[in-house]
């Protein structure tokens, strides 16, 4: 046969084929799937650093006639004060976000922090063991207290202010990140990597700063943006029931609060805003919940 004629077959026959296309490097998407889910949480942040900037009327003083209905000049209306419904539902998304992500921050640390010397040290026997123990029980009790009245108590003890409301949120909040570690580090210190760095020599402090820590954090740290969305939850029911931040701050759950009675009237205005930027900013987090779920999964 000729070189031209095995030129000529060569050429006929199939270049592809399923170990060809299993050896062809597949190619990845760059973003992960649902990357989209991260927008509405930025955006959100943005409005809370720059929206007192842009807001037309001042928060906490009279704009205009009470309960005056969306139109050009007052674009979500006023309510029963004469106060601009739209700037302070804007420059209430600063004060809201900033209360849930000191809450999240103070809530997330310290359950790490308490839930890895809980678990570490549960087992134990003496005065050591018995400490952890007891405050396992003591975080179970907290637990079982209603969120809402645990705010009641701190903020009756301190007054309602923005360091107030926080320590009150961290208290209620904490132990749910503590019980998520406490399972991790209980899992993590059997295994079997533990035991073989423990039989290498290395001590208890760096065994539990080297592999038990990074490897029992994980859980807590997904779940900040559920604490998150908790926080600006409880802060709005708080200031619904009159003992969030005094007035005339403006806050999601006084001003529906304050809008409720109107809205019974058929001013809806002064609730639906405040009620439609706290449902948006609770899915929008609840959205990135989801999307570091699945990060972590797949």
């Amino acid at each position: 046969m000729t070189a031209t004629a095995i030129e000529s077959t060569s050429s006929t026959l199939p270049t592809g084929g399923p170990r060809a296309e299993a050896e062809a490097p597949r190619r990845r998407n760059p973003l992960p799937k649902g990357w989209w889910m991260v927008i509405p949480p930025l955006l959100l942040v943005i409005l809370a650093v720059v929206g007192k900037y842009l807001v037309p009327w001042d928060p906490e003083r009279v704009a205009g006639p009470s309960s005056t209905a969306p139109n050009g000049q007052y674009w979500f209306g006023t309510d029963s004060s004469g106060l601009d419904v739209f700037s302070r539902v804007i420059v209430a998304t600063r004060i809201n976000l900033t209360i849930a992500l000191i809450v999240s921050l103070l809530a997330t640390s310290g359950g790490i922090i308490l839930g890895l010397g809980i678990g570490m040290n549960e087992s134990r026997r003496g005065p050591v063991g018995w400490t952890a123990r007891g405050l396992a029980r003591v975080i179970d009790l907290i637990q079982a207290v209603p969120a809402v009245l645990v705010g009641l108590v701190v903020v009756a003890f301190y007054g309602a202010s923005t360091t107030s409301l926080t320590l009150a949120l961290s208290v209620i909040l904490a132990p749910i990140q503590l019980r998520l570690v406490r399972t991790e580090v209980l899992r993590v210190r059997g295994e079997a990597y533990v035991d073989a760095a423990r039989m290498a020599g290395l001590s208890e402090r760096r065994l539990t700063v080297r592999h038990v820590l990074p490897n029992s954090s994980w859980a807590a740290l997904e779940n900040t943006s559920v604490i998150f969305a908790v926080s600006v939850i409880l802060t709005a029911a708080l200031g619904f029931i009159g003992v969030g931040l005094p007035p005339p701050t403006p806050e999601w759950g006084a001003m529906l609060s304050r809008g409720a009675t109107d809205a019974i009237v058929g001013r809806w205005w002064s609730a639906a805003f405040p009620t439609l930027a706290l449902a948006i900013t609770v899915a929008s987090f609840a959205g990135l919940t989801r999307l570091l779920f699945h990060r972590r999964v797949h």
